[in-house]
């Protein structure tokens, strides 16, 4: 069971969520694929010993930008503090009125941000399509409604919008809310942080809200319906990703390793030696890594219901594609580490819980007879089926790499589809 985000702020209960997940086993040889804030190689402690780490956030970035790769139509999500500019650009219609609308556009999704021109406080994540419909949205006010945005815009202190406070903040004791009054000290003409956001939102909300009430994305956002997003100033705009991950860990023990570099100069007669010295940390490791959609969000009135089965299937399929290849790109040119997973099982649920068969390596795998990618193997083989027969769990399709090929496995897996 999982709960959704819908537009009108009640969360939906998928009690019979459909679910596909892959469980993918990859090796890569010398590397630092995540960094900490140390520069090393990310580690975890699991079953007693330390594991190398690679975080879901790490993965998930590579894999949205190799799905905008495969799919350059159904995947057009960019994350930016750069949104002013994008909506200035599809209100060109409104002549010299397109920015200060705009910069009130912005405030209302990410609030404006004062020491930085040009961008707002908060990461925004929105497709093209999005802005181009939000545009649309402003384009469509009455005259009178934007001439007060226009003029507020004009109007705002940008000294006290640096000190605004997010428009969700609690509500203070009524005993402790400052007295209104009408008065204005002479000559001021200035309009507050707090009254510029309110008259921003009491205009632009609604109209929002009426735009996006049958369906809040468009066909271009595909990335957002399965990675999701969370905006603070508007939560029928924050949406629960249909996707899910794990953090990666290595199935075995596994301790960061020191490499001692030189760089010598190029020009002769220098002295011997080396004019630059250093250290980088890597590791090298077998990863079990997790990853999973609920179908029956991704299809739901939320995500892409504008779709049709077809396009859902091509979504999908462009997801599954990109989690087997993306890499992260950390020490890319250095320590090249491209590589494709050595097994995958990919699996359909009718109904049920995402589950993980990290437990399989809960007691760290070692080199023995055979390598630790072929007992990790086995014993994600063995851990799949003992859950099954322990937990009655029933599967709709199965299917591994490399029984059968990239498409013959993705073609089987995108066939239950909603």
């Amino acid at each position: 069971m999982t709960l959704t985000q819908s537009t009108n702020q009640r969360p939906i209960i998928h009690n019979n969520m459909k679910l596909l997940e892959l469980h993918i086993l990859q090796s890569f040889p010398v590397s630092c694929l995540n960094r900490d804030d140390l520069n090393s190689p990310k580690t975890a402690i699991f079953g007693g010993v330390q594991r190398a780490r690679v975080s879901s956030q790490c993965w998930k970035r590579e894999i949205r930008l190799r799905c905008q790769v495969l799919d350059q139509d159904k995947f057009k999500g960019q994350r930016s503090r750069q949104i002013i500019s994008e909506i200035t650009k599809r209100l060109g219609q409104e002549g010299n009125n397109a920015e200060p609308l705009a910069l009130c556009l912005a405030h209302y999704l990410a609030k404006l941000d004062p020491k930085n021109p040009g961008k707002v406080k908060t990461i925004s994540y929105y497709s093209q399509g999005e802005l181009e419909r939000f545009a649309s949205v402003i384009s469509k006010l009455k005259d009178e409604e934007k001439k007060k945005l226009i003029e507020a815009r004009n109007q705002v202190d940008m000294t006290s919008l640096a000190q605004d406070v997010e428009n969700d903040a609690e509500e203070p004791e009524e005993e402790n809310k400052p007295k209104k009054t009408d008065k204005k000290e002479k000559g001021e003409k200035k309009k507050t942080a707090e009254a510029f956001g309110k008259l921003v939102s009491r205009i632009i909300k609604p109209a929002l809200k009426n735009e996006l009430k049958d369906s809040p994305l468009v066909k271009d956002a595909a990335d957002i319906a399965l990675f999701g997003r969370m905006v603070a100033a508007d939560h029928s705009l924050t949406l629960e990703g249909a996707a899910m991950f794990s953090h990666a860990l290595s199935t075995h023990k596994s301790d960061n390793e020191i490499d001692f570099f030189t760089a010598v100069s190029d020009l002769p007669g220098e002295d011997a030696g080396s004019d630059h010295m250093g250290t980088t940390e890597f590791n090298a490791a077998t990863y079990y890594r997790y990853a999973a959609v609920n179908l029956s969000m991704l299809a739901d009135k939320d995500h892409l219901a504008s779709m049709t089965k077809p396009e859902r299937k091509a979504v999908l399929d462009a997801f599954i594609r990109a989690t087997l290849e993306a890499v992260p790109s950390a020490r890319r040119n250095s320590q090249n580490a491209n590589v494709r997973p050595a097994y995958v099982l990919g699996i359909v649920k009718d109904k049920g819980q995402p589950i993980q068969l990290i437990n399989a390596f809960e007691k760290p795998v070692f080199a023995g007879k055979t390598s630790i990618l072929e007992s990790s193997i086995q014993r994600l083989k063995e851990e799949n089926t003992k859950l099954k027969d322990t937990w009655a769990i029933a599967t709709i399709e199965e299917v591994a790499i490399p029984d059968v090929n990239i498409n013959e496995f993705i073609t089987r897996l995108t066939a239950h589809a909603l």
